[in-house]
């Protein structure tokens, strides 16, 4: 295996006024080159935070990570000096950010946000005409039109999903080998969005570009990624290649996602919802965090919380040289109430 990114019993706390507050509790992930690794659960769950540990970004001193590791290439970032994680943030690593509204400075043109990534990495100097080429390039990219003109004008003057386009040509400027893409194509209509989702490909297929996905929509999941992890409360639990996670989710949390999906509901039907919330990232309950909100419990999963395990995989789905790996942290896929297998 080709490893670009690892990460290992990562643990993030923010410290706040009812105390410490553990917002993701010891996951492990890894990417390969020219890989796309669908992230998905409930707001609340980690997901961004994940991404924004490993671009170096935790708000200080209130976010903190205690325990664990994150290597890109062998290297370990959490102990890199800041000036070190400045020459990988925004070129190997580049992040395409949730809120294209506030991630864009309002008082500096658009030509001027795009080249200074540029001049950082590329030492393009910020106004030269190679500069502003490559800005003009990284905008038509996106299918932005009037590119030459955009150069000099604000954020203020943009459209939502047009700002989202330009969070996307200045995340891909200096063609990254990781890039985590944040709810990428929440803001876009569906036309715009299908264009992304082909230069997220294209990238994926001209560079190798790695991609750690995170949205809510599970039909863009099915489309781009290769593998998929789910997270609940801070932890995995359920990894799987995306044909095997779609054809056999073995754990309730995630049937529940799938269920959830306005493309399964017939005419007049209500959309299904799971029970409950997330449960407080400051009070968590004993025993599986989802099993109040469960409907197939068992009395032990309020007691002990389940490690994550190898389940069994669907007959073909075992990737060519190596068995597909299946993994649930569930009680019920370890021979407690019945098998791992639900259609």
């Amino acid at each position: 295996m080709n490893e670009l990114l690892q990460v290992s019993d990562l643990n993030i706390h923010f410290r706040g006024n009812e105390g410490v507050v553990q917002a993701v509790r010891g996951i492990d992930i890894s990417m390969e080159p020219g890989e796309v690794l669908g992230m998905v659960g409930e707001s609340g769950c980690g997901k961004s935070v994940t991404s924004l540990a490993a671009m170096g970004l935790l708000p200080k001193p209130h976010g903190y990570i205690p325990k664990g590791s994150i290597r890109f290439q062998g290297r370990e970032l959490t102990r890199l000096h800041p000036m070190e994680m400045q020459k990988l943030r925004g070129n190997q690593l580049s992040m395409i950010f949730q809120e294209p509204m506030t991630a864009l400075n309002p008082v500096l043109p658009i030509g001027e946000q795009i080249g200074e990534v540029l001049q950082v990495h590329q030492g393009l100097r910020l106004g030269s005409p190679e500069n502003n080429a490559r800005v003009v390039e990284a905008l038509e990219t996106v299918a932005i039109p009037r590119a030459q003109q955009v150069l000099r004008e604000y954020p203020h003057q943009f459209s939502g999903g047009m700002r989202q386009r330009i969070m996307i040509a200045m995340a891909l400027s200096c063609n990254p080998k990781i890039l985590f893409a944040d709810e990428p194509t929440t803001a876009l209509d569906v036309t715009i969005q299908a264009q992304i989702l082909d230069l997220l490909r294209d990238l994926k297929a001209r560079l190798g570009t790695a991609i750690l996905f995170i949205t809510h929509d599970l039909g863009v999941i099915h489309e781009m990624a290769d593998r998929v992890v789910v997270m609940y409360a801070g932890k995995i639990v359920e990894e799987a290649p995306v044909a095997e996670l779609f054809g056999n989710p073995a754990h309730p949390y995630t049937r529940g996602l799938l269920r959830s999906r306005p493309g399964r509901v017939q005419r007049h039907e209500k959309l299904y919802c799971i029970p409950g919330t997330v449960p407080s990232n400051t009070n968590m309950p004993a025993g599986c965090p989802f099993a109040p909100r469960c409907d197939e419990r068992l009395p032990r999963c309020f007691q002990e919380e389940p490690e994550l395990q190898q389940v069994p995989v669907r007959e073909g789905q075992q990737a060519e040289g190596q068995p597909a790996k299946h993994l649930s942290r569930c009680w019920l896929n370890q021979g407690e109430g019945g098998g791992a297998a639900h259609g």
